[in-house]
């Protein structure tokens, strides 16, 4: 059985990790933060305006603002909805 790691376990779904993968889905797949993301310029604003509307972390637990989430990424998702 082959021991090498691919880059397919070395990610999660695809994104970095598991913090990203979820930010990423949360933002794809709920309407309201979906179109919320749409008018954000960045990462940033987005991270403001859920601040503002007193939310901290996606509906399973993950900080919007964990440092383990790859902002870049994120913020490419934002750039590209």
């Amino acid at each position: 059985m082959p021991t090498a790691t691919t880059a397919q376990t070395e990610t999660y779904n695809g994104w970095a990790n598991w913090e990203t993968w979820n930010v990423a889905l949360w933002i794809q797949n709920d309407e309201g933060l979906y179109h919320a993301a749409r008018q954000c310029r960045s990462y940033a604003d987005l991270l403001a305006l859920l601040w503002e509307c007193g939310s901290t972390e996606t509906p399973d637990g993950c900080r919007w603002n964990d440092l383990k989430i790859d902002a870049e990424a994120i913020a490419e998702l934002i750039a590209d909805l």
